[in-house]
């Protein structure tokens, strides 16, 4: 997988922050995604027909970061286009890429709309079945208002390389540490990964939010009983005596 960093600051902000090299290479990868999708295109649409696995071979090259930023650019700059499913319009604008004309119509994909808008679906669906967990699955407002002490947080994918998405890498106890507190001035917290049993700290930005009871899966229920995580403190060995 093409593992350049993807940039997602301005031209301007990278000459402020002079990394303007790191947005040069990043620019250069989403034109090479975009020439790639192109290519993909060609071979996988038989002029009825888009190949049900036509997106694979992509997203295997160039990651689900960059190939989503670069649809999500094309659908935006593209958005007076009807031919485009409104959900794949709406989902385009969850991705804040910065207004910049004169660059970003250079990673625009220029392919047929129809054909382009099954192509973002194939994508858009092959994301889903990674069965990743999102802010959808947090409680509202918990990185800015809950103690993350004893809790299960979802660690964010942009913490993670691609090679590393799945849920038993996102799910994470909190022990202890300062930045289990919303308001402290540390951010450090110890935790234990529910995946693998490794424990190891991170940053409080490095967490999407505290995940709702109804979405803890089963197995890692399961898994904090093996690694005695919790006790009869948390609400979650509570879920685990009823099920």
């Amino acid at each position: 997988m093409n593992d350049t960093y993807l940039y997602r600051d301005s031209i301007e902000t990278a000459r402020r922050k002079n990394q303007i090299s790191i947005w040069r290479a990043s620019h250069q990868a989403n034109i090479a995604c975009k020439n790639a999708i192109e290519a993909c295109i060609r071979q996988g649409f038989d002029g009825m027909h888009l190949q049900e696995d036509c997106a694979k071979k992509v997203i295997e090259a160039y990651g689900f970061k960059r190939i989503n930023w670069v649809l999500a650019n094309t659908l935006q700059e593209k958005y007076w286009d009807g031919s485009f499913s409104r959900s794949n319009k709406d989902w385009s604008y969850g991705f804040m890429i910065p207004s910049d004309s004169q660059h970003n119509s250079e990673f625009v994909v220029e392919t047929h709309p129809a054909v382009l808008d099954g192509f973002v679906s194939q994508v858009r669906q092959a994301y889903q079945q990674l069965n990743l967990f999102g802010a959808e699955q947090c409680y509202p407002d918990s990185r800015a208002e809950l103690n993350y002490e004893g809790k299960i947080l979802v660690l964010s994918t942009e913490a993670l390389r691609e090679s590393c998405w799945n849920a038993a890498n996102q799910l994470w106890y909190a022990h202890d540490g300062f930045g289990c507190s919303p308001h402290a001035i540390g951010r450090s917290i110890r935790c234990t990964c529910l995946g693998d049993g490794e424990t190891t700290r991170w940053n409080r930005t490095d967490f999407v939010g505290v995940l709702k009871e109804e979405y803890l899966p089963e197995w890692a229920l399961t898994k904090m009983q093996q690694l005695h995580l919790g006790g009869e403190a948390s609400p979650y060995m509570g879920e685990m005596e009823m099920r």
